[in-house]
């Protein structure tokens, strides 16, 4: 039987370059009636509003959020200000598409998150790699069983500093960024959606701070396992300390599952289409002058092309729409899943802290006043 749409009256949160790409993307799906802005810069919200044809602006997001119009809400603010639009939503009991993390607090994190449960509201989170399709082929093939049990997991994300200026640039608490929970989590949360059937029980790590450290009291990067309880074993590392030069223009990422019956490797380095150029280009994340050589498709959200965005993104978003007005079930994280994956980034950079093994799961009055994140 076909299904009928559901009309769609679309609260945006947030008017950066995610709330833009959702927000144009949204303007095109069938289903969307109305769109509502929510952006403290004017100038930005004037911008933003022309390209998604927005119905209703304000700088304010709970006098958004209580439009009569709005069903349902992106959450795309700044990582550190998601609780409280987050909490409006659930107030209105309406669905949402929220950033990750729910929070970067632990526990104000686990509160958003009951708060979530005990609405029953439907939110996800945008763990926007799970709409790409090679990590969508090994999911099946873990999924259905053809490496056997996965003994062993390993990943290396490689990035250009331009993210991690940019997140300490814009924080007066830079104790709150760090590579793991900021980019590295995307990583962990492909790999444990992979593992989703095992339990984590235990992580240990380290940090380095040479390059970030001196200059905004960040972090360069961290390496880490998290073990399991049946004996599995995820080795992962991100570092976003590379130069402003690096070809990535975000992320570059090289992942291997090792099981007993088999082994599947992804390569998602994105050095298949290399672009080398005599000016710098327009697009990616906050352009350099110093850039002259990227590798396309490196940027997670997609690529412009025709005056759309084309990705992951895009599939995302669209996927969700659909969830919203037709009920499709989709991939998404769901917020006990993006909880999950704040918890362990949190204990990784704990134990990198401590230099000892840090039993999980992690509560939040674990970190303790010297390592809780404000």
């Amino acid at each position: 039987m076909k299904k009928s749409a559901k009309g769609i009256g679309l609260a945006i949160v947030g008017g950066g370059r995610v709330g833009l790409f959702r927000g144009e993307v949204a303007a095109r799906h069938m289903a969307v009636e109305w769109i509502g802005l929510a952006e403290k810069n004017p100038a930005r919200a004037k911008e933003v509003a022309a390209k998604i044809g927005a119905d209703f602006v304000t700088a304010d997001h709970r006098e958004l959020i209580r439009r009569p119009e709005v069903t349902a809400a992106i959450i795309a603010t700044d990582e550190h200000l998601h609780v409280d639009p987050i909490m409006a939503g659930v107030e209105r009991g309406i669905p949402m598409l929220i950033e990750k993390p729910l929070a970067t607090d632990l526990a104000q994190s686990a509160r958003v998150l009951k708060a979530i449960e005990r609405a029953k509201i439907d939110a996800v989170v945008g763990y926007t790699q799970r709409f790409r399709r090679k990590w969508l082929g090994a999911k099946e093939k873990v999924r259905t069983g053809a490496l056997g049990d996965v003994t062993l997991v390993s990943s290396r994300a490689f990035m250009n500093r331009l993210v991690a200026i940019d997140n300490y640039q814009r924080t007066d608490a830079p104790e709150t960024i760090s590579p793991m929970v900021i980019s590295g989590t995307h990583a962990l949360d492909i790999v444990m959606w992979y593992l989703e059937k095992k339990t984590p029980v235990e992580c240990y790590a380290r940090s380095i701070d040479k390059v970030l450290g001196p200059l905004y009291r960040g972090i360069d990067a961290t390496a880490g396992m998290i073990m399991f309880g049946d004996g599995t074993v995820y080795h992962l590392n991100i570092s976003w300390a590379l130069p402003v030069t690096w070809p990535g223009a975000v992320y570059s990422l090289e992942v291997g599952i090792v099981g007993t019956e088999g082994v599947l490797t992804i390569d998602d380095t994105h050095r298949d289409i290399v672009l080398a150029v005599s000016a710098p280009q327009s697009e990616g994340y906050h352009p350099d002058q110093r850039r002259l050589v990227d590798f396309m498709g490196s940027y997670p959200p997609g690529d412009m092309a025709l005056g759309e965005l084309r990705g992951p993104m895009r599939e995302e978003t669209d996927s969700w729409l659909n969830r919203v007005a037709m009920g499709h079930a989709t991939q998404h994280a769901t917020a006990a899943e993006a909880h999950n994956r704040l918890m362990l980034t949190k204990a990784l950079d704990l134990s990198a802290k401590l230099k000892q093994a840090v039993p999980l799961p992690l509560q939040p009055q674990e970190l303790g006043r010297e390592w809780k994140y404000a």
